[in-house]
């Protein structure tokens, strides 16, 4: 099986690649794209691990589903391409940045700078068939997911976790909480920051106060 993805991850995940939901899942994905329009674009099926080597990851944040409309999705979570006006999840996250650490909202959504200082922004789902929400679930992406967080769990130490929302918080279940930092907090998803969930948590300055505590450069949010 081979996979286009970032070295350091080829490494780490290759075992993975040759089990057999990973095989099932390469057809499943290979025949949607063939029959249905599907986001993100083939190249960025695995841009998450391509921006973000391994060695790299001092942050995790644990999305969904990619973005399902038109232009939207490219391989990150919460992110969009330059151009395309900013989904509601992500105007949230930069009206928490814009409070927590003074930030103003940027034009672009594309938040590949976070993931090149060592942000893994991870879809717990890597694609989707287009204006479908969830149509991609439980063909074999969770597992694969499951199987990078416990990679990183292990292997790793003091990485911060952010998980937003009830879905990221039960994948949160493999990460070993006595050597890694996590943060919680509802997702920015208008439903859940309406209710209080969202704003307010300061999760990009705790971040960077832990990174700099323990030694590491901070993320320029």
């Amino acid at each position: 099986m081979n996979v286009k993805i970032e070295e350091s991850w080829k490494k780490i995940l290759q075992s993975e690649f040759k089990k057999d939901y990973f095989i099932k899942l390469t057809e499943f994905v290979k025949n949607e794209y063939k029959i249905n329009q599907c986001f993100p674009q083939g190249k960025d099926i695995f841009a998450a691990f391509d921006f973000c080597p391994f060695n790299d990851v001092k942050v995790v944040i644990i999305g969904q589903d990619p973005y399902h409309g038109i232009s939207q999705a490219n391989g990150l979570c919460f992110s969009v391409n330059d151009g395309t006006p900013h989904p509601p999840s992500l105007n949230n996250i930069f009206r928490e940045l814009l409070s927590d650490i003074n930030k103003p909202v940027p034009i672009s959504g594309d938040l590949s700078f976070w993931a090149k200082q060592g942000v893994l922004l991870l879809n717990a789902t890597l694609t989707v068939r287009a204006h479908e929400a969830g149509s991609h679930q439980n063909q074999g992406w969770e597992q694969f997911t499951d199987a990078v967080i416990q990679q990183i769990s292990d292997q790793k130490e003091q990485i911060v976790f952010l998980l937003w929302g009830g879905f990221a918080k039960r994948k949160g279940n493999r990460i070993d909480k006595l050597k890694h930092h996590i943060l919680t907090s509802g997702h920015p998803s208008p439903l859940s920051a309406n209710r209080g969930y969202w704003f307010g948590n300061k999760h990009f300055s705790q971040t960077n106060e832990y990174l700099k505590n323990i030694g590491k450069s901070v993320i320029e949010w």
